[in-house]
Formats: C-alpha cells, sequence, structure tokens
C-alpha cells in the first residue's frame, strides 16, 4: 500500500504541473457575460478553500471511525447504510455531475469540426471502465502469483517432516483455503479504493481549478456551499471503500489527507493562472472534457459494480426485507441529495 502512493504521489504531482499547462489558451469563442470582480471574487475563492478542505476532511473521517466508534464498525448495519447511500452519491456524481460536464466539454462549438465527428465522451468513459475492470482483475492475480512465488522459494529446502494425518490437519487445510480467500477478497477491497480515489482526485482537481480560475462573484457564491456538500458526501463515500481495505492506520491518514487536498490544491493552482485560464479554449475544453468523461466512467463503473452490487447481494441483506427496503432508501437518498446539488454546481 505505502509503495503504491510512493509511486503514484510523483505522477499526481506531474499531473498537477503539466495540467495548467494544458488547459491554458487562447479563446477562439466568445466568453459569456458575466460580471468580473476579482477582489471580491478572491474572497470567495478562499471561503470555499477552506469549507471544502474542512467538510472534505470531515466526510472522509466519519467512516473511518470504526476502529474507535462501535457504530461504525464496518460489520455494522449503520455503517453499511452509510456505505451504500455514499456509493448512491458517487454514482450521482459520475452520472449527474461529471458525465454531462464532458458532454458539454467536448461538443462545445468553441472545438474545431474534427472534435464532432467522433464520440470523444462515450469513447473515453468507455476506455476508463474497460482500463478499470481489467486492473481489478490483474492485479489481485499479480499480487497472489507474487505472494505464492516468493512463499516457494522460502520452500526450497524444507527440512524432513513426519506427516501425521489427523481431524487436525485437515481443520488446517480448510482453515487455509478460507484465509487464502479473505487474503484475495481484502485485496480486491483494497484495489477498489485506490482506484476509485484517483478517480475522485481527478474530478476534484478540475472542479478545484474550474472555481478558482472564476473571476465572477456570481458564479462562484453559489459553488461554495454546493461544492462543499458534494466533498463531504464523497468523502463519505470513499471512506466506506477505505474501511473495508482494513489499511493500516498510517496508510488510511494518508488516503485521507489526499482526498481531503485536492479540491483546495486545485483552487489554488486555479487563482494562480486566473490571468491566463480561459475555460473556453480548444485546449482547455479538449482535456476537461476527456479527463471528465474518464473519471465519470470510473465513478460509475465503481458504484455499480463495486459498491452496489455486491451491497444488496450480501446474505444479511437478502435475509433481510427491512434492510433491503432500508437499503433502496438509502441508494435514492444518497443519488438525490447529490443530484439535487446539480442544480447549483
Amino acid at each position: 500500500m505505502s509503495s503504491f502512493y510512493t509511486k503514484f504521489c510523483p505522477m499526481f504531482v506531474c499531473f498537477l504541473i503539466l495540467l495548467p499547462s494544458l488547459v491554458i489558451g487562447e479563446c477562439t469563442c466568445d466568453s459569456e457575460s458575466e460580471e468580473r470582480n476579482k477582489p471580491e471574487a478572491l474572497k470567495y475563492k478562499l471561503v470555499a478553500l477552506a469549507s471544502i478542505l474542512v467538510f472534505g476532511a470531515i466526510g472522509v473521517c466519519i467512516p473511518l471511525l470504526g476502529k474507535f466508534v462501535s457504530w461504525f464498525n464496518p460489520e455494522n448495519n449503520l455503517f453499511y447504510m452509510i456505505k451504500i447511500f455514499a456509493a448512491g452519491v458517487i454514482l450521482s456524481t459520475g452520472c449527474v455531475h461529471v458525465l454531462p460536464d464532458a458532454f458539454e466539454n467536448l461538443t462545445s462549438p468553441c472545438l474545431n469540426d474534427n472534435w464532432g465527428k467522433f464520440p470523444w465522451t462515450g469513447f473515453s468513459m468507455m476506455g476508463a471502465v474497460i482500463l478499470v475492470l481489467i486492473i481489478e482483475s490483474f492485479l489481485p492475480g499479480y499480487m497472489n502469483r507474487s505472494s505464492r512465488n516468493n512463499k516457494n522459494v522460502d520452500e526450497e529446502n524444507p527440512e524432513p517432516q513426519v506427516h501425521v494425518h489427523t481431524h487436525v490437519t485437515h481443520g488446517h487445510a480448510h482453515g487455509s483455503v478460507a484465509a487464502a480467500a479473505d487474503d484475495h477478497q481484502l485485496l480486491r477491497d483494497r484495489v477498489l479504493a485506490q482506484v476509485l480515489e484517483l478517480g475522485i482526485v481527478v474530478h476534484s482537481v478540475i472542479i478545484g481549478i474550474s472555481l478558482g480560475a472564476s473571476q465572477s462573484p456570481d458564479t462562484i457564491k453559489p459553488l461554495v456551499i454546493a461544492l462543499t456538500f458534494h466533498q463531504f458526501f464523497e468523502g463519505m463515500g470513499l471512506a466506506g471503500c477505505i474501511s473495508q481495505g482494513k489499511f493500516k492506520a498510517r496508510d488510511m491518514v494518508i488516503m485521507a489527507l489526499f482526498f481531503a487536498l485536492t479540491t483546495p490544491i486545485g483552487i489554488v493552482i486555479g487563482i494562480g493562472i486566473s490571468d491566463t485560464y480561459d475555460e473556453n479554449s480548444p485546449k482547455a475544453l479538449a482535456v476537461e472534457g476527456i479527463l471528465n468523461a474518464t473519471s465519470a466512467g470510473i465513478l460509475i463503473y465503481m458504484a455499480l459494480v463495486d459498491l452496489l452490487a455486491p451491497g444488496f447481494r450480501e446474505s444479511k441483506v437478502q435475509s433481510s426485507g427491512r434492510l433491503q427496503l432500508a437499503s433502496i432508501i438509502s441508494v435514492l437518498f444518497g443519488a438525490g441529495s447529490m443530484s439535487l446539488l446539480a442544480v447549483w454546481a
């Protein structure tokens, strides 16, 4: 886990450094008329930065309290309901917030005609879904094979042993099979949490840059509250997956900080490039559109395949009509709450 972030963090830093240069460009379309007031806009940006940072951190920390508060234990029904609610939030984020932005970016009249000849939004989303499927299929198997190879190396020179066939050895064998299955599921949960965070982080940086680069107080005002709740709910969803992965405390803190800081970092970048950034430039529209479509594919796949489908199939849910009904209400409430925020953001 730590090695994952050791390799990923430099890549993410390079992404943050290169993204501003990719989205800066001269505009070929007229910008929409809006009242510009840079000093006033900066005040709201700073308020948004602090608010999003605090509430994003609170949201991602609540489900991580399972080690200290019994209510948030992964085996508790309350934690299950929070996870289903958060899955609805993530699904709505992909379908209602990110994907429409990608379509808007990649079908803009500011792009040249060549962009309209191919459905880049759907293609980018499909590519992201296939990529996540490959990662989820390949990575756990690769790590399991690596683990077995290491064990084989240790067993090259085994000491002579007298085999005693008893019921105890049978029990040990069955226990080993069960432990291997648990290890495989744990590994899959960890891959899920890391890939989900990647999709959320890409989207968070983009919305942070868009907010930070805006010079209109009227545009920023409604975004402050909307994005604050947006990050809060998203943080809860991510933290539910992190808790299932049973990471070490230090790794959980790193992942939580990684999520909480991405949108504020995006806002800071947006403030820094606000004089040269143009959201209607072809380069900015193309880069943001493809990244948004990719992020939407990751979020939608994760919400449906890795969170909602396995959650509704759990034995404790299938055996309780009340819990099934509560699950349906929870996912509808999560998706509905996040969809409502689309009115403002």
